[in-house]
Parts: C-alpha cells; sequence; structure tokens
C-alpha cells in the first residue's frame, strides 16, 4: 500500500484518487475546500500556497501528484498554480525532510507551439507563444530540477463526465467549423488522465515526460460532424478561414503522439474521441 497526496485534488486529481484508493492505497486529497471529495479519500484541507505548507503535509509520503488547476485569474493565475506551486510543495517537502518516491506533474500540450499540423512528441521542440506554455515549462523545470524524482504527464483536451460544452454546442446549433486545410485537436479522456498516472505510480523507473493524449488526433470538423450525427443534429456550419480570428493559444494545430505511454503497456479506456462521447452521450440520454 502507498501512501498518496494529491496536491489539487480536482477534476482529474479525485478521480485519480478514487482509482488508486480503490486499489488499497492510502490517499489524501488536498485542496482549499476538500468537502465533497469521494468518500475513499481523506481530505487535507490546505492550499499549495500556504505559508506553513511543511507543517500540513502528512509524513512518509512515497508518491505526490500535482494536480493544481489555475482556476482563472489570466497569466497571474497560471504562474501561482503552476511555477509559484510547484517551487512552494518543493521547499515544503525539503523543510519537512520528506523524500517521496517520486513527484507527478500535470502539465499539457501547451508547451508545443507547432501549428501546422505535424506530429509531435517528447522529443520535439518547446517554444511556446502563449503564456500559458511558457509558465507550465517553468514549473516542469522546478519539479525535474529538483532533488525529488518528478514525472512529467502533458495532458491535451480534457473531457469526460460533467464536461459537456462541446455536445451542448453542436445540439443547440452554436458549434461552427473554420474554413480551410484540417485543424488538428487532441484530446483525453478524464478517466485515462487517472489510469495512466495510476499506472505510471506502479513503474519502477518511468520516464521523465509522457505526453498524455488518446490513439486518434482529429481534425475538429470530424470531430463535431460525428457528434452532430450521433446527436441527430444538423452539421456546424463553416465560418470563413479569418471569421474565428483564434488567439495563439487557440491556432494550435499539431498531431500529440502517445507512443511513448503506449510503449509503457498502458492501454486506454477511450482510445478515441468516438468511445469517449458515445460513453458520454449514453449517459446524457439515461438522466
Amino acid at each position: 500500500m502507498a501512501n498518496v497526496l494529491i496536491a489539487g485534488c480536482g477534476y482529474v486529481g479525485a478521480a485519480l484518487g478514487a482509482l488508486l484508493a480503490g486499489e488499497g492505497h492510502l490517499v489524501r486529497g488536498m485542496r482549499r475546500n476538500p468537502e465533497n471529495l469521494p468518500e475513499s479519500i481523506q481530505p487535507l484541507r490546505a492550499d499549495i500556497h500556504d505559508r506553513y505548507l511543511s507543517d500540513l503535509l502528512p509524513e512518509g509520503l512515497d508518491y505526490i501528484f500535482y494536480t493544481v488547476a489555475s482556476g482563472g485569474g489570466g497569466e497571474a493565475g497560471y504562474r501561482a498554480a503552476y511555477a509559484q506551486g510547484p517551487k512552494n510543495l518543493i521547499k515544503a517537502l525539503d523543510l519537512k525532510g520528506e523524500n517521496p518516491r517520486r513527484i507527478f506533474f500535470t502539465s499539457s500540450t501547451a508547451v508545443y507551439a507547432q501549428t501546422d499540423g505535424r506530429q509531435v512528441d517528447e522529443e520535439s521542440p518547446t517554444q511556446p507563444a502563449h503564456y500559458s506554455g511558457r509558465i507550465l515549462l517553468e514549473g516542469e523545470r522546478v519539479l525535474l530540477e529538483s532533488d525529488h524524482p518528478a514525472t512529467i504527464l502533458r495532458l491535451s483536451g480534457i473531457y469526460g463526465p460533467g464536461r459537456t460544452r462541446l455536445i451542448d454546442s453542436v445540439r443547440a446549433g452554436r458549434a461552427e467549423v473554420q474554413g480551410g486545410p484540417p485543424r488538428f485537436t487532441n484530446r483525453i479522456h478524464r478517466d485515462d488522465c487517472a489510469g495512466a498516472l495510476a499506472h505510471l505510480m506502479k513503474m519502477d523507473a518511468p520516464d521523465e515526460i509522457y505526453v498524455g493524449v488518446d490513439d486518434e488526433p482529429a481534425d475538429r470538423r470530424n470531430v463535431l460532424n460525428w457528434l452532430a450525427d450521433r446527436l441527430g443534429a444538423p452539421h456546424p456550419r463553416e465560418a470563413g478561414a479569418a471569421a474565428e480570428a483564434p488567439s495563439a493559444r487557440a491556432a494550435s494545430n499539431k498531431r500529440c503522439s502517445n507512443a511513448r505511454l503506449k510503449s509503457t503497456g498502458y492501454r486506454f479506456l477511450y482510445p478515441s474521441y468516438r468511445e469517449g462521447y458515445a460513453g458520454m452521450i449514453a449517459g446524457l440520454e439515461n438522466t
């Protein structure tokens, strides 16, 4: 049985915690308001920015998962969550004399700036134009350059129960597709985020960086049309190539590879958007 702390135990963290607790591990979920955590997760009321964080951390931790979300606040909120937060965690661990076997950090494929539809993996250049990617890289370096073993999982397009924005937009006829060549999107179901993290925890020596996406980078047009067919809704209308005027962050167009993650033996519960969204649609129809 492992002694596990999930810092920022939110959408992904709570699913991970429930999974690990179900396997017999002792799991504590740290968040400012831990009242709504699954019963199998022991609540820890704390903030990653607490001045006396070292006093609040449990002793004898085996694994720490840093799954903090920015919670808004623009660039300042991002920096607090993904750059300063990891620094605070490392400082607290060192003050307390804790030496976990490994720290896992959920980053994002926003660290990749490629926008021409090319394939990217763990070895691809990371030169993000948007502050989100730059700050995430800073947080990654904090952990990887610390004295504690660390593994980064770069996630993209997290969806799953409760996150029905795309379904709702198609059903309501609000979704649009941009004209021009394919625009590739990448995604991963929440349960595969949790499953991949739990899988990596059980490895003796995981690599430092993994890309966490499903098996199929997909043209956004194909995803929306497939959803429309499943929902019995009209296909999204096509906007002009310049109509969306995407921001630097939204203009991402790349095909992320999960080959390294799959080479570890992890098998996806939802290999593509079809399986994931089909389950979500079925769940909505049954409520």
